[in-house]
């Protein structure tokens, strides 16, 4: 995972592959060959395939999709239990209009990007 400060520093994307990169550096054997889903390089020492749309068309790839979106809802829901006025049980971070309402209400929680630009809500 990459933090809001890492994605404030660098961007999402680039936080996104260091992030990868990160975790299959700290994988207990090394791969053969990596699946990834979408256009991402990483910038490592394996063979890698590319597979636009790639949790539809791999097993593996949809797995570790499951596992990275329990694991956010798992975040999401310890990030609501210490900031309970975002709801983030009920949006888990993504760009709801609950979730920007709250941001407007609130302000930004420590766990918000302090780059996220919130578009003008629509009542």
């Amino acid at each position: 995972m990459a933090g809001e400060d890492v994605v404030d520093a660098m961007n999402i994307r680039r936080a996104t592959i260091l992030a990868m990169e990160k975790a299959v550096m700290n994988l207990g054997i090394k791969p053969d060959f990596l699946l990834i889903d979408g256009r991402i390089k990483l910038n490592l020492p394996y063979p890698q395939k590319h597979i636009i749309r790639g949790d539809s068309k791999s097993l593996s790839i949809a797995a570790a999709s499951i596992i990275a979106k329990v694991t956010r809802d798992t975040l999401m829901m310890t990030y609501h239990s210490i900031y309970p006025k975002y709801r983030f049980d009920l949006h888990k971070g993504y760009g709801t209009k609950t979730h920007m309402k709250r941001i407007v209400r609130h302000g930004l929680s420590p766990i918000h990007r302090k780059t996220f630009r919130l578009k003008k809500l629509s009542t």
